[in-house]
């Protein structure tokens, strides 16, 4: 398995830039980028990643995506003057020439695919390209939007072509709506396309019908085309969280992708004047983490949009920190999705339920009447007068985010622990833990005795017993003092085990704490104090305790053709999770499991999203293939495989459906429908 994260930049795209007045692209800057990777550097990121020189991309590979004409136009501004420079920029929409622009756009599009190569020939296990100019809006015959050539769709013929592949996911974070990228690819099954984007109903920029939820796509390409418009400003983390949670990821794994390019524009993020929404550089780590669970890890970055320095800066920081496998820092703000967030999501499920089989049994249907739509009455008439104001109040936004930003990411950001994951295991067992685990010894009778006399007398009765927790303990001892980020025990009682350790981590002082119980969970905790929050995947109904808030039963019995968990993880458990915000997640495994190596792996590999990585995993069966997969997930250097994706039966969705309508009133993020165009906020 591939590992390392490559890091491709090359001063000289920044000589490509504006060389008159023109309002509209005065923000597409070389600093975009040399700003970017001076962060990079304060961060000490390029230093960890892998060097890949940049190349120019070929007139051939040009072609795979663009007409002679438009490579023969690019290519005649190289010797022009300025005034012609500015005549042959006004036949297009938002573009501007440089002498110097074919020769950047030639690099843009060589980086893209120096990083293809690299990730498919397993030099690296992903990477990220800065690149300028970015590439999404143009299109075969037409510069667009800052755009010449489109880099990221030439990236995804070039892997099809060399590499033959034949499903490619394109996953566009950009604030626009890629139009570029749709256009070439929208009669292509090969090629899933998502894009979410401010729409506002058509009214802002590039304003086209095909924007809209109902462009799924054309002729053989129908299902394969995803477009979810924002209806309004101000999206934030959860928003885009939910539109992973309930649109993108179900579609992605279903898709099964052989690899994943990103149109990473952070004009989505805060403090960016054309997107102006709320999402903080935080949430990417999270969507980067979700995205490295596809396609074998198979990941490609390449930067798109972005016009808040700090903002774009903090954000690329926060990609690429994930890419390397550090762990992922808690995400920020109120964990519920906007009502025009949700009503877009559940227009998207309905427009693409013919085309996916995760969607067939979901009870979807249009929403006619969006709560947006009475706000664009009360738009006010732009006034050439106030363009000075607006400039002003603009540098003022600009300020309070740098300065917003500079505390947000010392509040988030936090010391690496020294050991990534850990284990306990007897000597001669080395060969059989995957690399990067570390082995640690198991606490002696006195240290155990030390550390938990007399506060779990309830739990454990006997010595004996107590012994038995030594492996439990140091493991879990060792993450709540931030000495190991995470780590696997095997025990003889994993009920036990995860009551001692929750209990334990509450006393330790962490006040949310997360057990996904896989099993029979024979020990269940008080979790009335809200500082526990335990689920349990068990196959049987558990007659003993109807759910509740922070105690909830899922039954499930995992398909034996394939992993059908898919759909329990990202419809239900994710979203709860989310909700909860945990500070420690504990996933313990016990008898009479009703979930595979693959479920189980599922929910280790998305859960450590969580709770600044830290997950502690107990085993109750020490079948070694198990703890090898479990030990792959917490590593994250590669990824365990989740197994053949199964469709979820009629009677598992109306499950899910049931346990969604019965909490989402409490975890806000299981929200994905409205009912009669009202809130549920």
């Amino acid at each position: 398995m591939a590992s390392g994260t490559a890091l491709i930049y090359d001063e000289e795209m920044t000589t490509h830039k504006l060389l008159w007045n023109d309002p509209i692209c005065d923000i597409e800057v070389p600093e975009r980028l040399s700003s970017s990777y001076e962060q990079l550097r304060s961060y000490h990121l390029v230093e960890r990643c892998v060097h890949v020189p940049t190349r120019e991309g070929s007139e051939e590979e040009i072609l795979l995506v663009h007409s002679l004409e438009h490579l023969e136009v690019a290519k005649s501004t190289q010797t022009m003057n300025e005034e012609e420079l500015k005549r042959v920029s006004e036949n297009y929409d938002a573009f501007f020439f440089h002498p110097s622009t074919y020769r950047c756009a030639r690099l843009a599009v060589g980086a893209a695919l120096q990083l293809v190569d690299a990730v498919m020939a397993g030099k690296v296990r992903n990477g990220m390209a800065l690149v300028r100019p970015p590439g999404h809006h143009s299109q075969r015959n037409a510069a667009n939007g800052f755009c010449l050539f489109n880099n990221v769709a030439i990236a995804a013929e070039y892997a099809k072509v060399k590499y033959g592949l034949q499903r490619i996911l394109i996953v566009d974070w950009d604030v626009h709506h890629g139009q570029g990228t749709q256009y070439i690819f929208e009669e292509d099954p090969s090629v899933l396309y998502f894009s979410w984007h401010r729409y506002e109903h058509q009214e802002f920029w590039p304003s086209l019908k095909e924007s809209d939820y109902d462009a799924v796509g054309l002729g053989k390409g129908k299902g394969f085309n995803i477009n979810l418009p924002w209806n309004k400003v101000g999206m934030g983390n959860s928003d885009y969280l939910a539109a992973f949670f309930h649109v993108l990821l179900p579609m992605a794994f279903e898709f099964d992708p052989e690899l994943v390019i990103v149109s990473s524009g952070y004009d989505s993020g805060i403090g960016d004047p054309e997107g102006q929404m709320n999402a903080t550089p935080d949430v990417f780590a999270h969507l980067t983490h979700f995205l490295m669970q596809l396609a074998n890890g198979k990941l490609c970055v390449i930067l798109e949009g972005g016009y808040h320095l700090k903002s774009l800066g903090e954000s690329v920081c926060m990609t690429v920190k994930t890419l390397l496998g550090d762990p992922v820092p808690q995400i920020t703000g109120e964990m519920a999705p906007c009502l025009s967030a949700v009503e877009s999501i559940q227009n998207v499920r309905a427009a693409h339920k013919p085309y996916w089989k995760w969607l067939a049994y979901e009870d979807t249907s249009f929403v006619q009447n969006l709560s947006t739509k009475s706000h664009l009455l009360k738009k006010p008439n732009s006034n050439p007068s106030t363009e000075d104001e607006s400039q002003i109040t603009n540098n003022n936004n600009t300020v309070k985010v740098e300065r917003f930003l500079e505390l947000h990411m010392k509040n988030i950001l936090f010391p690496v622990p020294p050991i990534k994951t850990a284990t306990t295991g007897s000597e001669g067992s080395e060969h059989l833990i995957p690399k990067h685990v570390q082995l640690v010894k198991e606490m002696d009778e006195t240290e155990i005795k030390a550390l938990f006399s007399g506060f779990y007398a309830d739990l454990v009765k006997e010595d004996k017993t107590l012994l038995s927790l030594g492996s439990t303990l140091v493991i879990l001892d060792k993450i709540l003092k931030k000495e190991v980020c995470n780590g696997i025990a095997a025990s003889p009682t994993a009920a036990l085990s995860a009551a001692v350790a929750l209990r334990h981590s509450v006393h330790f002082g962490f006040q949310r704490v997360l057990c996904v119980f896989v099993g029979d969970m024979q020990m269940i905790p008080n979790t009335e104090d809200g500082k526990m929050l335990v689920i349990n995947i068990c196959e049987k109904e558990q007659s003993r305790k109807t759910s509740c808030k922070h105690c909830i039963s899922l039954n499930w019995k995992e398909d034996a053709g394939g992993n059908d968990f898919f759909s329990a993880v990202l419809g239900f458990i994710l979203p709860v999770a989310y909700s909860y915000q945990p500070n420690l997640t504990v996933i313990a495994v016990g008898p009479n499991r009703s979930l595979g190596i693959s479920g189980i792996s599922l929910l280790v590999a998305l859960l450590r999203g969580l709770a600044e990585s830290r997950v502690f995993v107990v085993i109750e069966d020490t079948e070694i293939n198990l703890m090898q997969s479990v030990a792959k997930a917490l590593v994250g250097a590669s990824t365990p495989p989740f197994g053949i994706y199964v469709p979820p039966t009629q009677e598992k969705v109306n499950k899910i459906k049931a346990l969604r309508d019965q909490f989402q009133q409490e975890w806000k993020m299981l929200q994905c429908s409205v009912k009669d165009g009202t809130s549920r906020n």
